[in-house]
């Protein structure tokens, strides 16, 4: 198959490819080797179900490591082109009047896990809210043999929609906030949540934040859905148009060294692309967000994402193992980094 289109998808949350789109810099990857540019959030069902398995020959792909991982586990012929890590806030939350006050506190609690979805890659709401509730009670020597869990309902086919398409109040968005309206009614004791959303969450329902897992843990207790965030490619995108990749990486380099220099401008991007409010974004990803979005390769984020992949294979989310190091090409970073521009934005560009 010839490819004739760059098609570019990302998840609501902080990366360096989503600002590059938001500041319109990412359509010159393409139009460079006389490739169209398309949103895969902007396209047909069928087309974007891609985003989840990652079986469309011209797709970059930047977003959570759950369905990266299963598409990889599953056959797809992607490669690993880079990594990220933004910490975002992961949460367990609890109701204002719960005696709950720390991991030790969760022994015996009912704690909300949402259901399996229609496979493995769309079930990264209940792979978060696992592993996220796993690193917790590791804090206090604990394992999920300790507490209750119950299966609280989800989207099982969720969608992947441009944020512009989004009304704010979208139920959408809920999917990294699993099991509010449980906890509001009373009939969990504790849920995970994470990122801005979680932030708006906690705040317009007045829950309280019993485990903070981002000042009570140390990156390896961090690993989940979103840290580290994988950058993956199909193959033959790869094969056939290396400058393309190489190209779209420099864009995302260029974003992340503007966002450095620009916290302001970044949070107002981040609020499309994360479906939040200002003060979630400001809350959720403090005052260091904008330093840290450039992707890398290094060993520490290839370690961590093994780290995942180990649990979701154990939790039965994978179809069989993924050699993270194996399936690792670094040479289009290697590239892209040597010859980054690093320029400031285009004229006319607005925020």
């Amino acid at each position: 198959m010839t490819i004739d289109t760059l098609w570019y998808t990302r998840c609501p949350v902080p990366t360096a490819s989503g600002i590059a789109h938001g500041l319109g810099t990412l359509a010159h990857a393409a139009a460079g080797a006389g490739l169209d540019f398309r949103i895969l959030q902007d396209a047909d069902a069928a087309t974007a179900l891609h985003h989840f398995d990652h079986q469309l020959p011209g797709l970059i792909r930047e977003g959570g490591n759950v369905p990266a991982l299963a598409a990889r586990a599953a056959g797809a012929p992607t490669r690993l082109i880079g990594l990220t890590w933004v910490d975002e806030a992961q949460q367990i939350l609890v109701a204002p009047t719960s005696d709950i006050t720390s991991a030790a506190d969760l022994a015996g609690r009912r704690i909300a896990i949402p259901a399996w979805a229609a496979d493995g890659a769309r079930s990264f709401p209940r792979a978060m809210a696992l592993h996220g509730f796993s690193s917790t009670l590791a804090l206090a020597g604990l394992t999920l043999a300790d507490v209750v869990v119950v299966e609280v309902d989800v989207e099982r086919t969720p969608e992947v929609r441009d944020s512009a398409d989004l009304d704010r109040s979208d139920p959408g968005r809920s999917i990294t906030t699993a099991g509010v309206a449980e906890l509001r009614a009373g009939e969990v004791d504790a849920i995970y949540a994470k990122g801005a959303r979680g932030r708006d969450a906690a705040r317009e329902h007045g829950l309280r934040v019993a485990v903070d897992l981002d000042s009570a843990t140390t990156p390896h207790g961090r690993v989940n859905n979103g840290t580290p965030r994988p950058i993956t490619v199909h193959q033959q995108l790869l094969d056939d148009h290396p400058e393309v990749v190489e190209d779209f990486l420099v864009r995302s380099l260029d974003a992340a060294a503007w966002a450095a220099t620009d916290l302001e401008g970044v949070r107002g991007l981040l609020a499309r692309e994360t479906f939040a409010e200002g003060p979630g974004v400001a809350d959720a990803y403090g005052e260091t967000l904008h330093v840290g979005l450039a992707p890398t390769l290094d060993a520490e984020r290839l370690d961590l994402l093994a780290v995942q992949e180990q649990f979701l294979y154990t939790h039965g989310f994978l179809a069989g193992r993924v050699d993270v190091a194996a399936w690792a090409d670094p040479a289009p970073l290697e590239r892209a980094t040597a010859t980054a521009r690093r320029t400031a934005l285009p004229a006319g560009v607005v925020v």
